[in-house]
C-alpha cells in the first residue's frame, strides 16, 4: 500500500512525493453518485489539506445536509494518490454486511472498523474527482490523551487494548494489517463516546492476498515505515507489515498511554537508535517495564502481553483469545471489569507539565549509542497529536518529521473520519 509519510509516519529513504493538485471546494448541496448509483449530498467542508477535502454528507434528499450528518465524504482529484490506496482496504474489508456478520458470529456489540458506504468518480468543471463515503466520527484519542495529562488510567488502557484486539483480529482475518496504530488514529464514535474506531488505512497492507502469505524480506528502501515511536522492529528493518507487527505496535501504545512516555521518545530523529532500543526492549521485556514503571505501578499483564507477542513468528497467527485473557486478568487484578464505558480522567491529578519533567528524569534506558548501520537512514517520524476532524488532524509535539502526505486541518467544530498519512516513504500512487 502506498506509504504515507510522516516522520511519525514512516521513514526509509524515499522518493519525493509527486506534486498533488489541490481539490476545488464544492458548494453545499453538490450531489455525487457512487458506483452503485446511490446519490449523496455534500454539506459543509469540515477538513481540508493539500490533497483533498472532507465534507459532511447525507443521502440525497430535498433537505440540506445538517450539522448532525451521520456521514462524511473524502474527495480528492482522481490523479492524486492517498484516497485510492485506502479505498482498496475499505472496499475489500469494510462493507457494512461483512462487519455485521462478523459481529454476529463473534457476539460483539461493536467493532472498531469504520463502515464503507460507497465511492465513485465525480466530474466538475472538466476535472475528475475520486470520493469515498464513510462513517462520521468524533474526537481522536490523542486529543483525549493530552487532555488527561498524557496518561490514561490502567482500566482504560486495558479496555482499549481489548477493543483493539477485536478490531485487529477482524482486519487480520480479512487479509490486511493496519501498520499504524496510535492514539491519533483511534476515533471515538460521533454518536456514542464509548465506542472507539481504528481509522486511517493509508498504510494498511494486504499481507495474505488470496490466502497466500507474504514471505519475510527486508527492503532497505522501506526501513522505518510507520510512526517511528510505535512502529515494529520488522518495519524498522524494511520488512512488510505483519500481524505480529500490529500487536507489537499495540504494546508500545499501551505502555505509553499508561506511563506517559516511551524510553526512546527523546531521540525520534535517530531511527537507528529507536530501532535498536526496541530490539533491546524485546530482548529484556522485564527490564524495559522496570524502566517505564515504578515497582508498585508495574502492570504485570502488559509484560505478559509483550512476552506473548514477542514469541510470534512473522507469518504466525496470533492467539487472540490468549492475549484477551491476559488483559482481562489485568482488569481483574485491579478489581475492575470492562463495563463498556470509556472514562477519560486526569490520572492522579498530575498535569501534563509535571508528567513531562518526571519522564525526562526517567528516560535513561538505552543510554549507549546505537550501532551504525549501512541501511539508508530513513526519515524521521513522530507521533502526531492531531486535532479533531474525524481522523483529520494536526501534529502537535515537536519531533522529527518524516514524509507524509498533506493533512487536513480543522475548519469547523465537527470532526471527520480518519484522514491521516503515516507512512515513511511517500507514495505516488492513488490514495487510500
Amino acid at each position: 500500500m502506498p506509504p504515507k509519510g510522516k516522520a511519525a509516519a514512516g521513514g526509509g529513504k524515499g522518493r519525493a512525493p509527486a506534486k498533488r493538485k489541490l481539490a476545488e471546494e464544492f458548494p453545499p448541496g453538490e450531489v455525487l453518485t457512487d458506483t452503485g448509483k446511490k446519490a449523496w449530498k455534500l454539506g459543509a467542508p469540515v477538513g481540508q489539506g493539500g490533497f483533498g477535502l472532507i465534507y459532511l454528507a447525507d443521502e440525497n434528499s430535498a433537505k440540506p445536509v445538517g450539522s448532525d450528518a451521520p456521514y462524511v465524504i473524502k474527495v480528492e482529484p482522481s490523479d492524486n494518490g492517498p484516497l485510492f490506496s485506502e479505498l482498496k482496504f475499505y472496499m475489500r474489508a469494510a462493507k457494512p454486511e461483512l462487519i455485521q456478520n462478523w459481529m454476529r458470529s463473534h457476539k460483539l456489540k461493536s467493532l472498531g472498523v469504520p463502515k464503507y458506504w460507497g465511492s465513485g468518480l465525480h466530474d466538475k468543471g472538466g476535472r475528475k474527482y475520486r470520493f469515498m463515503v464513510i462513517d462520521r466520527f468524533g474526537t481522536d484519542l490523542q486529543k483525549k490523551y493530552e487532555e488527561c495529562g498524557r496518561r490514561f488510567s490502567r482500566k482504560l488502557v486495558l479496555q482499549l487494548g481489548l477493543r483493539m484486539l477485536d478490531t485487529l483480529e477482524y482486519i487480520h482475518e480479512h487479509e490486511y494489517v493496519h501498520a499504524d496504530i496510535k492514539a491519533s488514529n483511534l476515533m471515538l464514535s460521533y454518536s456514542d463516546p464509548n465506542k472507539v474506531y481504528l481509522v486511517d488505512y493509508g498504510l494498511a497492507y494486504r499481507y495474505c492476498p488470496e490466502g497466500v502469505q507474504k514471505e519475510y524480506k527486508e527492503d532497505p528502501k522501506r526501513c522505518h515505515d510507520g510512526t517511528i515511536e510505535f512502529t515494529s522492529i520488522d518495519a524498522h528493518k524494511g520488512a512488510t507489515p505483519s500481524r505480529r507487527g500490529d500487536l507489537e505496535i499495540l504494546c508500545y501504545c499501551m505502555v505509553q498511554w499508561l506511563c506517559g512516555q516511551l524510553p526512546w521518545e527523546d531521540k525520534l530523529q535517530d531511527p537507528i537508535y529507536v530501532r535498536d532500543s526496541k530490539i533491546r526492549c524485546q530482548d529484556k521485556v522485564s527490564e524495559f517495564m522496570t524502566t517505564c514503571f515504578s515497582s508498585q505501578d508495574k502492570p504485570d499483564e502488559l509484560q505478559r502481553f509483550m512476552e506473548e507477542v514477542k514469541k510470534l513468528g512473522y507469518q504466525e497467527k496470533p492467539a487472540y483469545d490468549t492475549l484477551r485473557s491476559i488483559l482481562q486478568a489485568g482488569l481483574k487484578s485491579i478489581q475492575a471489569k470492562d463495563d463498556g464505558k470509556l472514562v477519560f480522567n486526569v490520572v492522579n491529578g498530575t498535569t501534563s507539565g509535571q508528567k513531562a519533567s518526571k519522564r525526562k528524569q526517567k528516560v535513561d534506558y538505552n543510554e549507549d549509542d546505537s550501532e551504525d548501520s549501512d541501511e539508508s537512514p530513513a526519515k524521521k517520524k513522530r507521533a502526531t497529536k492531531k486535532k479533531e476532524v474525524n481522523g483529520v488532524k494536526k501534529s502537535p509535539r515537536k519531533s522529527p518529521k518524516a514524509k507524509k502526505t498533506p493533512k487536513f486541518t480543522e475548519t469547523a467544530t465537527q470532526t471527520t473520519p480518519g484522514l491521516k498519512r503515516s507512512r515513511g516513504r511517500p507514495k505516488k500512487t492513488p490514495s487510500s
